[in-house]
């Protein structure tokens, strides 16, 4: 019998139960249906690159762009194609096999729309998978990022819905499902995970996981953010989360959503490797790659060659390129995968957590 069954009824003291066991056991079970759904050795790379940095009016309580908060962010207008179009190729460069834009909004404005539909048609065009995330979207722009080629829309829920408030005021956690429901209706895929670290309980965490599991499609792409504390946030001094506790998370998480991609994201650089490698084994299987992850920093792309290479791990293959011709500087990243071996570029600085 399959271990790895997709389910959207999961109940609160289910998902608390599996937090509850004990670590190698959970551990277990969630490689277990890994190895059952995905090449257990393969990771995803994705490429995040602001297009749009500082000064939004969201006052999230983890985030340095926002404008409530008084953080050592530069505020950067939207980024011309040209610029958007040589990030991305050194991302595919990289390695990287999808590419990830953000922008600083509550909502995109409407004088915006026709720049980002360019940048989802260059980028989609170079082989890359897209993925935006801009904030709230209504109707009328989800259906123009659609029409447009978007692969991915990124709109996280943080945390709980009980927690929620403590951490973000100025949009509710139904504005948030919204959107998701008009990403989903549109027929685009969806990028949606949490942050942990925020000072919620384990409960929060495993309802966080819940509101996940029981959407009626599970999201594709599952992102696992650990804090990054930043200067000047009401959130720089929490406490850091118990590493295990982290591991718990991404376990649960692999079991609740077996056919979607887990992504360790935000807060890898201040991981060790036997942490990482924790996480790999119950259930990551994606990453950003690129010495910046928006604002805050990411492991140097010679410690991840390093990683990996001492686990194993390849990279999964890069899509082929449709006529465009790469730019960039080359260097080879360590990686290997079923196809050619990727070579390494510098990210930009920039900042969300995604």
């Amino acid at each position: 019998m399959s271990l790895a069954a997709s389910r959207n009824n999961w109940a609160i003291d289910e998902i608390t139960a599996l937090f509850s066991q004990p670590f190698m056991e959970l551990v277990h079970q969630a490689r277990s249906i890994h190895c059952e759904c995905f090449d257990p050795n393969e990771i995803q790379i994705s490429t995040l690159l602001s297009i749009k940095t500082g000064a939004c009016p969201e006052d999230c309580q983890y985030c340095s762009q926002s404008g409530h908060y008084h953080t050592d962010v530069q505020t950067e207008k939207l980024l011309s194609l040209d610029e958007v179009r040589t990030q991305a190729a050194e991302a595919l460069n990289s390695g990287a096999t999808r590419f990830c834009m953000g922008a600083a909004w509550r909502s995109p404005p409407k004088s915006a729309m026709p720049a980002l539909i360019d940048m989802i048609k260059t980028v989609k065009g170079m082989g890359l998978e897209t993925c935006m995330t801009l904030g709230m979207l209504n109707e009328e722009q989800t259906q123009a990022l659609k029409n447009a080629g978007l692969d991915y829309y990124n709109h996280n829920l943080d945390t709980s819905p009980e927690y929620y408030p403590q951490v973000i005021t100025t949009r509710t956690y139904q504005d948030r499902l919204d959107t998701l429901t008009r990403v989903r209706t549109a027929g685009i895929k969806v990028c949606c995970g949490g942050i942990l670290g925020l000072g919620e309980t384990r409960q929060d965490r495993a309802k966080l996981l819940q509101q996940l599991a029981n959407m009626p499609e599970h999201p594709e792409s599952v992102p696992i953010n650990l804090l990054v504390s930043i200067e000047g946030t009401p959130l720089e001094s929490t406490e850091t989360l118990d590493s295990f506790e982290f591991v718990r998370t991404i376990a649960a998480a692999r079991i609740l959503m077996p056919h979607s991609r887990v992504r360790l994201s935000a807060g890898r650089d201040n991981m060790s490797e036997e942490l990482q490698a924790l996480c790999f084994l119950a259930g990551a299987n994606s990453i950003f790659y690129g010495e910046k992850l928006l604002t805050a920093t990411n492991p140097q792309a010679e410690a991840d060659r390093t990683l990996f290479q001492k686990l194993g791990i390849k990279a999964e293959a890069a899509h082929s390129l449709t006529g465009t011709k790469l730019t960039g500087t080359k260097a080879d990243t360590g990686f290997t995968s079923n196809k050619n071996k990727h070579t390494n570029a510098n990210n930009i600085p920039c900042h969300t957590l995604t």
